[in-house]
This record gives structure tokens, sequence and C-alpha cells, in this order.
């Protein structure tokens, strides 16, 4: 991704982005690399993160790390955030996005399902929030994003799981956008529609047919204009959906 011209620069910022192996978090990986931001990427794959790390550090390995963490575990989410401290100095800009989808009817989804959902969508969230926001304090504030979803407003059949981990993350978002703010520390979530990345478990990347979804670089730039926004107002919730969508 090529930072256009007039776009805000993020030299000195530190970011951490959970699940930035793949898709969406990838692409928000390298738009704050783009802007000269130093990254932690967080993954529970080692495959994943090697090949992350291939393509994100180019000529800026020196601003760039990659962990292996699973944001279910509160000792790996802090594990994540002190990386970034440890590494380049502290935390700027949290942004949340490791998600799982596993969709099917209430009746036939095991309680393992169930859990993995949940705590990784929503708990997961917590756990690096409360990971990043002391830090996020003394450095005199910061930005937390959080990657949610449009299911969390429009529940669908099979997604009973997905939908409730969405919706407990805008209320999250909602109720932590205020206990934050006098701190400087700004706080969004940012709800895609359908994105072509094969997220959905046991799928593959969509082909020409999904050309009319979202691309991960979509969200990527919502969220540093999200971070580029002035100060004195705050987008707290960004809804975004595909232009044209496929008609049915």
């Amino acid at each position: 991704m090529v930072m256009s011209s007039g776009a805000q620069t993020l030299t000195g910022k530190i970011a951490v982005v959970t699940g930035g192996t793949r898709g969406i978090g990838l692409s928000i990986a390298e738009a704050l690399l783009s802007r000269e931001a130093s990254v932690i990427v967080t993954g529970r794959d080692t495959s994943h993160l090697e090949a992350a790390r291939k393509r994100l550090s180019r000529d800026r390995a020196d601003r760039l790390h990659t962990v292996r963490a699973d944001v279910r575990d509160p000792d790996d989410a802090a594990q994540a955030v002190n990386a970034a401290v440890e590494r380049f100095g502290g935390v700027d800009i949290l942004v949340n996005n490791a998600g799982v989808g596993v969709f099917a009817p209430v009746a036939e989804m095991d309680v393992t399902q169930w859990h993995d959902v949940i705590e990784t969508n929503l708990s997961g969230v917590f756990f690096c929030c409360h990971a990043a926001i002391p830090h996020m304090r003394e450095r005199g504030g910061g930005w937390i994003i959080n990657i949610s979803s449009l299911a969390g407003k429009n529940a669908f059949t099979s997604g009973a799981a997905y939908c409730a981990s969405k919706a407990g993350l805008n209320a999250f978002s909602e109720a932590l956008m205020q206990e934050v703010r006098y701190d400087n520390i700004r706080v969004s979530y940012v709800m895609p529609g359908s994105v072509s990345t094969g997220f959905a478990r046991g799928t593959s990347p969509s082909g020409p047919a999904d050309d009319w979804k979202l691309a991960p670089e979509d969200v990527a730039q919502v969220v540093v204009d999200l971070i580029a926004h002035p100060a004195r107002s705050l987008p707290s919730r960004v809804e975004l959906r595909p232009s044209r969508p496929a008609k049915r």
C-alpha cells in the first residue's frame, strides 16, 4: 500500500494489531507500516506469522515484530502488549482485529465452538485493552480500534455465536469509549459488511463472483482515517458496506 500525498505520518507511534497475519489484520498492519508506525503483529499460527513477516518487512524490518499469541489467553494478550513496550517503547495504537467465525445452528454447535468464538471475539478484546490502557495513559493517550461486524446489529441464521460476540463487542466499545475519553484515549469500532477474505472457517478466499465485496484494504483505510481524525471529534462507530452488493 502506497501512502498518498498529504496522508498523516505516524512516525514514532507504536501499534499492536491482533490477528494481523491475514485478511483485514494484515492490510491494517501494512497501512500502519506504510505511514511509518512501528507495529507488533500477533497470530496463533507460526507459519502464518512468518509469511506475514516476509510480506510486511521489506525495508521496514526494524519497525515490525511478530508475536505468537492467542488473545483468548490473558497472559498471551499481555505478552503481546509487553512486546511493544519492550521492543519499541510503549503502545499508542491497539487494533483488536483477531476474530473467528464458526457458523452453525445453536442445536448443532458444540460448547468448544461457542467458547472459541466468544473468548476470541469478545474476551480477547478485553484482555488486550486491559493490558494496553495503562501504557497508553503513561504516554498521554492513544487509539483503540475494535474490528466488529455488521453482524453485531443484523443477526442471521446459524450465526448466533458470532452475532452475539460482535453485539457484545459493540457494547463493550461504547462503554470503554466513555471510560477512557478523558485520558485522551479514543475508542472506535468498525463494522464491515461482507469482506473478501475467506474468513468463515472452512471456506476459501472469495473468487470473481465475490468481486462486489469489500476488500481488506477498505477496512484498513478506515482505520488509518480514524487515527488521523481531528482530536476534537470522535467517529466512535463506523459502518462500512459494499457500494453495490450482489442482488438477491
